[in-house]
Parts: C-alpha cells; sequence; structure tokens
C-alpha cells in the first residue's frame, strides 16, 4: 500500500508538472519542446520493452505491449512533425 501512494503521489505531480511545462511554454517554442519529448518517450520505449520482456505477469506483459506500441506511435509520429515542421523553414532555391 506504501509503495501504490509513493508511485500514485509521483504519477500526479508529473502530471501537474507536465501540465504547467504545456501551458506556459510560447508556441515558437513547442517544436523543440516536441523533440525533447520524443527522446523522453524513447526512454519509455526501452523501459516498456524491459517490462515486456520479463514477463512478471500476464498483465505486466500486456501492458508493457501496449506500452510499447503507444510510445512507439508517440516516437515515430513527434518524429515526422518536428521533420515537416524543419523543413517549413528551409530556403526555397
Amino acid at each position: 500500500m506504501e509503495l501504490f501512494v509513493i508511485l500514485l503521489t509521483i504519477f500526479v505531480l508529473s502530471v501537474f508538472v507536465g501540465f504547467e511545462i504545456i501551458t506556459k511554454v510560447p508556441p515558437t517554442l513547442h517544436t523543440p519542446l516536441m523533440s525533447g519529448s520524443n527522446a523522453i518517450s524513447g526512454i519509455t520505449l526501452i523501459g516498456a520493452m524491459i517490462s515486456a520482456g520479463t514477463q512478471y505477469s500476464t498483465l505486466t506483459t500486456w501492458l508493457g505491449l501496449a506500452a510499447v506500441i503507444f510510445a512507439t506511435i508517440n516516437v515515430v509520429g513527434g518524429f515526422l512533425v518536428t521533420h515537416r515542421m524543419l523543413r517549413m523553414f528551409k530556403r526555397k532555391d
């Protein structure tokens, strides 16, 4: 129970910090922020693969698989959007 309270506290603080960062950043800095979040999703992807690979229980394996899928979508989509936005700043010859 004590571990659950600690993890819930970390989750609530993470949600609060994420909300504050997103609302305080001006729109011109969203692209660099998105690139940074892609790197964080890469870390999430590694943790999800470790969780899915340990096969501690069937639930953790499925949750790890879902985390791998969603983190992969976030990483790939984020890099595609960042690439498209950076292409808009290139000079046209």
